[in-house]
């Protein structure tokens, strides 16, 4: 899940526009041979495949549930002008995945539908997906994750599903109520480390990142945050800092993270520069990205990397003018150097 991981854009003057990477890479190829992986992936019942192999069961989000795939199809597609195969399928199998009370549930994957961490993935990513394919859920929502502010039992799940519950509100063009998103702030600032991070990983970082610009408000020790992304990043441009199922959206987590809060440093715009080339060798000859070089294609590293050519400004034809961008799952869309004026309750 965005384990680890919008508003609108303005267009980068010259001054903070990141460098290019080298001339041999060409985005507007890289961008048509996924487009192509991705219709390969795409299934006639309207969802689709982690991978076009049949035997490959998907690694990270499309591992757990069948509407991992199908969301990020749905954004990335948005945002690159792509005609999904079955669009109209598409919606209608992620509504499939609908209850009458209203939360999402997945048919296929790894995680048990009746958890909550199941639930509150399942129900973010269905309605974001819908919002990107231009439909609506079948029942309205709204009230789907009241569920998780009884007794605070949202901090009985990792620190990376802390920006799910903004990300649902926005898909929904609904306002985070009041009390929600100030326990979930007081939650994450009181566990806050002094160098800035959340659970001492760039995963949960981000996540806390993502939340207060969903929410409008500053990210607490934000430049602290800059300077610890800025010096862990590896020589080759990666930040698989542990093990690497900890860390396979790490590097788009820390692109964020620089993009977001430090948008005209010098310092941040060559590191997503090094971000990219890394990004780059994740692209197998299939046209789809694996999580690490030689790693097999996998939807769900499709967007993750693709979606950090996309925050580094590689991508030829990616709309960066979008009023929903901040609904397009974890924020590779989202304007940069501008909080996300959601609007709120009373």
């Amino acid at each position: 899940m965005a384990t680890a991981g919008g508003s609108r854009f303005e267009t980068a003057s010259a001054r903070t526009r990141i460098e290019p990477p080298p001339s041999e890479f060409d985005g507007r190829k890289v961008s048509e041979a996924t487009f192509s992986f991705v219709q390969e992936c795409a299934r006639d019942d309207g969802g689709f495949s982690p991978s076009p192999d049949p035997q490959y069961r998907g690694n990270s989000d499309t591992k757990e549930s069948d509407l991992a795939a199908v969301t990020y199809a749905a954004t990335l597609a948005k945002t690159l002008a792509w005609e999904l195969p079955h669009r109209e399928k598409s919606a209608e199998f992620v509504q499939r995945h609908q209850l009458p009370e209203g939360t999402f549930v997945n048919f296929q994957g790894a995680l048990n539908p009746k958890d909550d961490l199941a639930i509150l993935y399942n129900t973010t990513q269905g309605c974001v997906a819908l919002r990107a394919l231009g439909e609506k859920p079948k029942v309205d929502p709204v009230h789907a994750l009241d569920r998780f502010f009884a007794g605070d039992s949202f901090k009985k799940l990792p620190w990376y599903t802390l920006s799910f519950y903004p990300l649902f509100y926005a898909a929904l063009d609904r306002p985070m109520p009041r009390e929600y998103q100030e326990s979930i702030a007081l939650h994450m600032t009181q566990n806050q480390a002094a160098d800035g991070y959340l659970g001492n990983h760039v995963a949960a970082t981000f996540h806390m990142v993502h939340f207060f610009r969903l929410t409008g408000g500053p990210t607490p020790r934000a430049d602290a945050i800059v300077k610890r992304v800025l010096r862990d990043q590896r020589p080759d441009g990666g930040w698989h800092l542990k093990e690497p199922d900890w860390d396979v959206h790490a590097c788009f987590d820390a692109v964020f993270i620089l993009r977001q809060l430090s948008w005209d440093s010098a310092a941040s715009r060559a590191a997503i520069n090094r971000a990219a080339r890394w990004a780059l060798t994740n692209q197998n000859p299939d046209g789809g990205f694996g999580h690490f070089p030689g790693w097999h294609s996998d939807m769900d590293a499709v967007y993750f990397q693709l979606g950090t050519l996309i925050q580094a400004e590689q991508i030829p034809g990616a709309k960066y003018d979008l009023p929903d961008a901040e609904t397009l799952s974890w924020g590779h869309a989202m304007k940069f150097g501008k909080v996300c004026a959601r609007p709120r309750l009373p």
